[in-house]
Protein backbone atom coordinates (compact mmCIF):
# COMPACT_ATOMS: atom_id res chain seq x y z
CA UNK A 1 0.00 0.00 0.00
CA UNK A 2 1.69 3.31 -1.05
CA UNK A 3 -1.40 5.59 0.01
CA UNK A 4 -4.24 5.52 1.64
CA UNK A 5 -6.31 7.90 2.73
CA UNK A 6 -9.17 6.99 5.40
CA UNK A 7 -12.37 9.26 6.04
CA UNK A 8 -11.32 12.57 4.45
CA UNK A 9 -13.36 15.53 4.59
CA UNK A 10 -13.11 19.03 3.82
CA UNK A 11 -14.60 21.96 4.31
CA UNK A 12 -14.65 25.71 3.27
CA UNK A 13 -16.89 27.80 5.30
CA UNK A 14 -20.01 25.66 5.37
CA UNK A 15 -19.39 24.03 1.85
CA UNK A 16 -18.00 20.69 2.07
CA UNK A 17 -15.94 19.99 -0.66
CA UNK A 18 -14.18 16.47 0.01
CA UNK A 19 -17.02 14.25 2.29
CA UNK A 20 -15.83 11.12 3.66
CA UNK A 21 -13.26 10.09 1.08
CA UNK A 22 -11.91 6.92 0.90
CA UNK A 23 -8.80 5.55 -1.22
CA UNK A 24 -6.02 2.99 -1.38
CA UNK A 25 -3.42 2.88 -4.09
CA UNK A 26 -1.39 0.11 -4.12
CA UNK A 27 2.55 0.44 -5.27
CA UNK A 28 2.48 0.16 -9.40
CA UNK A 29 -0.91 1.28 -9.61
CA UNK A 30 -2.43 3.21 -12.19
CA UNK A 31 -6.12 5.21 -10.31
CA UNK A 32 -8.42 7.65 -11.69
CA UNK A 33 -10.38 10.69 -10.21
CA UNK A 34 -12.93 11.33 -11.73
CA UNK A 35 -16.23 13.81 -11.71
CA UNK A 36 -18.13 16.95 -12.73
CA UNK A 37 -16.50 20.18 -12.51
CA UNK A 38 -16.61 21.10 -8.72
CA UNK A 39 -16.75 17.66 -7.61
CA UNK A 40 -13.99 18.20 -5.23
CA UNK A 41 -11.13 16.37 -7.29
CA UNK A 42 -8.23 19.02 -7.15
CA UNK A 43 -9.36 19.91 -3.59
CA UNK A 44 -8.47 15.74 -2.67
CA UNK A 45 -4.70 16.62 -4.53
CA UNK A 46 -4.21 19.78 -2.61
CA UNK A 47 -5.13 17.75 0.34
CA UNK A 48 -2.70 15.38 -0.48
CA UNK A 49 0.13 17.73 -0.69
CA UNK A 50 -0.24 19.64 2.02
CA UNK A 51 -1.26 23.03 -0.02
CA UNK A 52 -4.54 22.34 2.40
CA UNK A 53 -4.71 20.63 5.51
CA UNK A 54 -7.83 18.23 6.15
CA UNK A 55 -11.09 19.31 8.39
CA UNK A 56 -11.54 15.06 9.38
CA UNK A 57 -9.84 12.00 8.40
CA UNK A 58 -6.01 10.95 8.10
CA UNK A 59 -3.77 10.53 4.79
CA UNK A 60 -0.93 7.51 5.04
CA UNK A 61 1.93 7.50 2.76
CA UNK A 62 4.02 4.60 2.57
CA UNK A 63 2.68 3.76 6.00
CA UNK A 64 3.50 7.22 7.22
CA UNK A 65 1.01 9.73 7.88
CA UNK A 66 1.63 12.48 6.06
CA UNK A 67 -1.96 14.60 7.16
CA UNK A 68 -1.31 18.16 7.23
CA UNK A 69 2.50 18.35 6.64
CA UNK A 70 4.47 21.03 4.92
CA UNK A 71 3.82 20.65 1.31
CA UNK A 72 8.24 20.62 0.97
CA UNK A 73 8.41 17.84 3.37
CA UNK A 74 5.54 15.93 1.35
CA UNK A 75 7.38 16.83 -1.60
CA UNK A 76 10.74 15.33 -0.05
CA UNK A 77 8.75 12.10 0.82
CA UNK A 78 7.92 11.52 -3.27
CA UNK A 79 4.74 13.06 -3.72
CA UNK A 80 5.01 15.26 -6.94
CA UNK A 81 2.06 16.46 -8.87
CA UNK A 82 1.20 18.56 -11.73
CA UNK A 83 -1.69 21.47 -11.92
CA UNK A 84 -4.68 22.10 -14.46
CA UNK A 85 -3.16 25.58 -15.17
CA UNK A 86 0.63 24.86 -16.79
CA UNK A 87 3.22 26.54 -14.32
CA UNK A 88 6.38 26.35 -16.33
CA UNK A 89 9.28 28.83 -15.71
CA UNK A 90 7.95 30.30 -18.91
CA UNK A 91 11.03 32.65 -19.36
CA UNK A 92 13.56 29.74 -19.02
CA UNK A 93 14.81 26.98 -21.37
CA UNK A 94 13.08 23.61 -21.97
CA UNK A 95 16.19 22.04 -20.27
CA UNK A 96 16.84 24.28 -17.32
CA UNK A 97 12.92 23.90 -16.87
CA UNK A 98 13.95 19.83 -15.61
CA UNK A 99 17.04 20.53 -14.67
CA UNK A 100 15.96 22.85 -11.71
CA UNK A 101 13.67 19.73 -10.48
CA UNK A 102 16.63 17.38 -11.01
CA UNK A 103 18.73 19.92 -8.66
CA UNK A 104 16.26 19.52 -6.06
CA UNK A 105 18.13 15.75 -5.97
CA UNK A 106 21.49 16.95 -5.52
CA UNK A 107 23.95 16.85 -2.32
CA UNK A 108 26.75 18.81 -2.99
CA UNK A 109 27.54 21.72 -0.90
CA UNK A 110 28.06 25.77 -1.35
CA UNK A 111 31.49 25.10 -0.81
CA UNK A 112 31.66 22.26 -3.31
CA UNK A 113 29.98 25.01 -6.10
CA UNK A 114 32.37 27.65 -5.40
CA UNK A 115 35.17 26.19 -5.66
CA UNK A 116 33.97 23.26 -8.28
CA UNK A 117 34.94 20.30 -6.07
CA UNK A 118 34.90 17.23 -8.25
CA UNK A 119 31.52 16.21 -6.19
CA UNK A 120 29.87 19.23 -7.73
CA UNK A 121 31.34 18.50 -11.70
CA UNK A 122 29.87 14.44 -10.92
CA UNK A 123 26.81 15.98 -10.03
CA UNK A 124 26.12 18.58 -12.50
CA UNK A 125 27.19 16.48 -15.49
CA UNK A 126 24.28 13.70 -13.69
CA UNK A 127 21.96 16.37 -13.71
CA UNK A 128 22.83 17.14 -17.68
CA UNK A 129 22.25 13.66 -18.56
CA UNK A 130 19.11 12.51 -16.86
CA UNK A 131 17.73 16.27 -18.36
CA UNK A 132 18.36 15.18 -21.53
CA UNK A 133 16.94 11.57 -20.66
CA UNK A 134 14.04 13.04 -19.13
CA UNK A 135 13.18 15.02 -22.73
CA UNK A 136 13.63 12.35 -24.77
CA UNK A 137 11.21 11.00 -23.12
CA UNK A 138 8.79 13.22 -23.85
CA UNK A 139 10.40 13.67 -27.34
CA UNK A 140 11.64 17.20 -26.51
CA UNK A 141 15.44 16.78 -26.63
CA UNK A 142 15.38 18.54 -29.99
CA UNK A 143 13.80 21.66 -28.20
CA UNK A 144 15.96 22.09 -25.21
CA UNK A 145 16.97 25.37 -25.86
CA UNK A 146 13.90 26.86 -26.67
CA UNK A 147 12.06 28.75 -24.37
CA UNK A 148 9.38 26.63 -22.55
CA UNK A 149 6.88 29.72 -23.33
CA UNK A 150 7.25 28.99 -26.38
CA UNK A 151 6.46 25.42 -26.77
CA UNK A 152 2.95 24.78 -28.40
CA UNK A 153 0.10 23.53 -25.38
CA UNK A 154 0.24 20.16 -26.10
CA UNK A 155 4.50 20.44 -25.85
CA UNK A 156 4.31 22.74 -22.41
CA UNK A 157 2.05 19.64 -21.15
CA UNK A 158 4.63 17.23 -21.72
CA UNK A 159 7.43 19.78 -20.07
CA UNK A 160 5.79 19.87 -17.22
CA UNK A 161 5.22 15.84 -16.35
CA UNK A 162 8.63 15.44 -17.67
CA UNK A 163 9.98 17.95 -15.06
CA UNK A 164 7.89 16.33 -12.54
CA UNK A 165 9.14 13.19 -13.14
CA UNK A 166 12.66 14.53 -12.87
CA UNK A 167 12.48 14.82 -9.36
CA UNK A 168 12.11 10.79 -8.69
CA UNK A 169 8.51 10.59 -7.25
CA UNK A 170 7.36 7.80 -5.96
CA UNK A 171 3.74 8.94 -6.77
CA UNK A 172 2.58 11.05 -9.35
CA UNK A 173 -0.30 13.08 -9.08
CA UNK A 174 -1.67 14.51 -12.90
CA UNK A 175 -4.60 17.04 -12.45
CA UNK A 176 -5.98 17.33 -16.07
CA UNK A 177 -2.56 16.58 -18.22
CA UNK A 178 -4.85 15.93 -21.64
CA UNK A 179 -6.66 19.28 -21.18
CA UNK A 180 -6.42 21.43 -24.35
CA UNK A 181 -5.46 18.46 -26.13
CA UNK A 182 -6.94 17.49 -29.58
CA UNK A 183 -7.98 13.45 -29.43
CA UNK A 184 -4.57 12.53 -31.13
CA UNK A 185 -2.37 14.77 -28.66
CA UNK A 186 -4.49 12.94 -25.88
CA UNK A 187 -3.95 9.54 -27.30
CA UNK A 188 -0.57 10.14 -27.62
CA UNK A 189 0.23 11.07 -23.98
CA UNK A 190 -2.38 8.13 -22.66
CA UNK A 191 0.08 5.82 -24.12
CA UNK A 192 3.04 7.80 -22.41
CA UNK A 193 1.58 7.77 -19.25
CA UNK A 194 1.21 4.07 -19.61
CA UNK A 195 5.20 4.02 -20.40
CA UNK A 196 6.32 5.94 -17.85
CA UNK A 197 4.01 4.35 -14.87
CA UNK A 198 5.92 0.80 -16.35
CA UNK A 199 9.12 1.84 -17.05
CA UNK A 200 9.72 3.91 -13.63
CA UNK A 201 7.65 1.25 -11.82
CA UNK A 202 5.55 4.84 -10.66
CA UNK A 203 2.26 4.87 -8.61
CA UNK A 204 -0.15 7.28 -10.74
CA UNK A 205 -3.19 9.48 -9.56
CA UNK A 206 -4.87 10.88 -12.61
CA UNK A 207 -7.50 13.08 -12.53
CA UNK A 208 -8.92 13.68 -16.43
CA UNK A 209 -12.08 14.80 -18.37
CA UNK A 210 -11.04 13.61 -21.40
CA UNK A 211 -12.59 9.95 -21.23
CA UNK A 212 -10.62 7.66 -23.48
CA UNK A 213 -7.31 8.71 -21.50
CA UNK A 214 -8.22 7.97 -18.21
CA UNK A 215 -10.32 4.82 -19.26
CA UNK A 216 -7.16 3.72 -21.33
CA UNK A 217 -4.62 4.49 -18.71
CA UNK A 218 -6.35 3.61 -15.08
CA UNK A 219 -6.89 0.34 -13.53
CA UNK A 220 -9.75 1.88 -11.36
CA UNK A 221 -11.26 4.30 -10.91
CA UNK A 222 -13.28 6.74 -8.30
CA UNK A 223 -15.89 8.93 -9.43
CA UNK A 224 -17.06 12.19 -7.20
CA UNK A 225 -19.93 14.01 -7.13
CA UNK A 226 -20.33 16.96 -4.70
CA UNK A 227 -17.71 15.76 -3.29
CA UNK A 228 -19.01 12.04 -2.31
CA UNK A 229 -17.71 9.22 -3.38
CA UNK A 230 -20.65 7.66 -5.74
CA UNK A 231 -18.60 4.74 -7.53
CA UNK A 232 -15.19 2.85 -7.54
CA UNK A 233 -14.49 -0.07 -9.95
CA UNK A 234 -12.70 -0.84 -13.26
CA UNK A 235 -13.39 1.13 -16.31
CA UNK A 236 -15.75 -1.02 -17.56
CA UNK A 237 -17.70 -1.22 -14.41
CA UNK A 238 -17.39 2.88 -14.10
CA UNK A 239 -19.15 3.55 -17.87
CA UNK A 240 -21.85 0.84 -16.98
CA UNK A 241 -22.79 2.29 -13.68
CA UNK A 242 -26.24 4.07 -13.77
CA UNK A 243 -25.07 6.50 -10.80
CA UNK A 244 -21.63 7.66 -12.91
CA UNK A 245 -23.81 7.85 -16.33
CA UNK A 246 -26.55 10.02 -14.80
CA UNK A 247 -24.22 12.09 -13.04
CA UNK A 248 -21.16 12.56 -15.24
CA UNK A 249 -21.13 10.63 -18.28
CA UNK A 250 -24.02 10.50 -20.11
CA UNK A 251 -25.48 8.49 -22.10
CA UNK A 252 -23.76 7.34 -24.94
CA UNK A 253 -20.33 9.41 -23.43
CA UNK A 254 -17.76 6.28 -24.16
CA UNK A 255 -16.88 5.16 -27.45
Amino acid sequence: MLLKIHEMSHSFGGLRAVDNFNIEILKGQVVGLIGPNGAGKTTVFNLITGFYKPTLGRIFFDGADITGRPSHEITASGIVRTFQNIRLFSNMTVEENVAIARHYRMKYGLLSALVRLPDFAREEKEVEDKTLEYLSIFGLESKRYNIAGSLPYGQQRRLEIARALATEPRLLLLDEPAAGMNPGEALELMHLIRKIADDFKLTILLIEHQMPVVMGVAERIHVLDFGKTIAVGTPDEIKNNRKVIEAYLGEGAIA
